[in-house]
């Protein structure tokens, strides 16, 4: 390893080209930086300068070492931010899940304000649907999830809060025989028509499906933003949040349908593990006990497009 003075003449000298250039710089003289050079050489038994031409330069032996004590003085500067970082109580990164339900778009001013914290934290974002929501935490692939829908699941140490509810209105293109059928709608009546629905990340079980009937025909898509957008363009029919398709129910863009089995809201959960809570993960779960970024993050964007 390098010292910094050490690694600061080879830099001096690759820059300047010339011994007493290179002192100016480091604020020594020339006679003090030439001997610093010849005890780099003979430390690593190897000719780094190339002294015979008019501008000094490094030998490739000079360059390389020159290229990786860099390398290796920026890890030892990042493993020093490191261990602070986690001296003082911060996580070395936090996972964050959220359901699919909440785009990523209504997070951006919560992740600038903790950017604004400079902690250090690496911040990874995913999202999971319906039950992969909960399985993320129990199986370790979230230290918190945010959104997670159906009463919190038997989990070691399992920590929760509610975020919120969210209404649903069954909905259909104006251009699908359903729009104008005679309401309430009967479920042998939905039976016959293609439902939409949003695939379940579940890896260790077959998910679920909210709002189907029995023997129905299914669409499964990877988001609600296409779900909403499959409903849009009639290829089938489904239960939407109500307050992003506020728009689109107001310009007959969708037609909400009063049914004979309503569905009940969803309550939306915070959770995560309790055996440790960063400084990171408690500024998270502060920022979301906050009635309006609750409020926020249940309307969502609403859907233009």
């Amino acid at each position: 390893m390098l010292s910094e003075d050490e690694l600061a003449l080879l830099e001096a000298i690759r820059e300047s080209g010339s011994l007493s250039r290179a002192a100016v710089r480091l604020g020594k003289a020339p006679s003090t930086v030439s001997h610093a050079a010849r005890q780099l050489e003979a430390r690593f038994d190897a000719l780094l300068f190339d002294r015979r031409r008019y501008r000094l330069q490094l030998t490739p032996a000079g360059q390389v070492l020159a290229l990786e004590a860099a390398r290796l003085m920026l890890d030892v500067s990042r493993l020093t931010r490191r261990v602070k970082q986690i001296a003082g109580g911060w996580e070395d990164r936090l996972w964050l899940v959220s359901d699919e339900l909440l785009e990523f778009e209504i997070f951006t001013p919560v992740i600038r304000a903790f950017d604004a914290l400079e902690s250090g934290v690496a911040l990874r974002l995913t999202h999971e649907v319906l039950s992969g929501t909960w399985e993320a935490l129990r199986d370790g692939r979230a230290d918190l999830i945010i959104g997670a829908t159906n009463e919190p699941p038997a989990i070691p140490k399992l920590r929760w809060f509610e975020l919120g509810v969210m209404d649903w209105v069954f909905a259909v293109s104006p251009r699908h025989p359903l729009a104008k059928a005679q309401e309430p709608l009967q479920r042998e009546t939905v039976a016959q028509h293609r439902g939409v629905v949003v695939a379940d990340s579940s890896r260790s079980s077959e998910g679920r499906a909210y709002g189907l009937v029995g023997g129905q025909a299914t669409l499964a898509v990877p988001s609600m933003h296409a779900k909403i957008t499959a409903q849009r363009q009639n290829l089938g029919v489904g239960w939407l949040p109500r307050q992003r398709v506020a728009g689109l129910l107001k310009r007959g863009e969708l037609v909400e349908k009063q049914m004979a089995d309503p569905r009940e809201p969803n309550t939306l959960y915070v959770a995560w593990r309790g055996d440790h809570e960063g400084r990171a993960l408690s500024w998270w779960l502060d920022q979301l006990r906050q009635p309006r970024l609750a409020k926020r993050l249940l309307k969502g964007l609403e859907i233009n497009q």
